[in-house]
């Protein structure tokens, strides 16, 4: 059996056929696009549910303890001594300096008080207690 067409007239296909690869390239980047915003940047923490306005995005300092009680300022861990220096300083430079309370719903209250303590000794009055969305309908 002869062939139709002689070997030296094929044409050799010599580019790459990216279509699959920028689909894939779309694909990644509207996965990214959706789920950046709900990724929460900083130390895990489980939140306690309350209703709460929405924090307007400004520059403030952000207070986080996790589960272990441990103090983490603007992700990164602090103990209770520096915490209070820093905050006197704070209130000092800036008294109107807002600062955000996140701490995991588990934590025994007194935990949380000494914060609140801390801040409030470094006469620093403008703070924010970060709590998730409830979801949960109201009675």
């Amino acid at each position: 059996m002869a062939r139709k067409f002689p070997i030296s007239s094929v044409n050799r296909i010599s580019e790459i056929n990216l279509t699959s690869m920028m689909d894939m390239t779309f694909l990644l980047l509207i996965t990214f696009i959706i789920t950046f915003p709900l990724m929460e940047q900083g130390v895990p923490v489980n939140l306690p549910r309350g209703l709460a306005d929405d924090l307007k995005p400004e520059d403030a300092i952000t207070l986080s303890l996790d589960a272990r009680a441990r103090v983490y300022l603007n992700d990164s861990p602090i103990t209770l001594e520096q915490l209070a220096r820093r905050m006197q300083d704070l209130g000092r430079r800036d008294p109107d300096a807002t600062v955000r309370v996140r701490a995991d719903a588990g934590l025994k209250y007194e935990e949380v008080v000494r914060i609140l303590k801390i801040l409030h000794d470094a006469k620093i009055a403008r703070m924010a207690l970060v709590t998730q969305a409830d979801d949960r309908p109201q009675p």
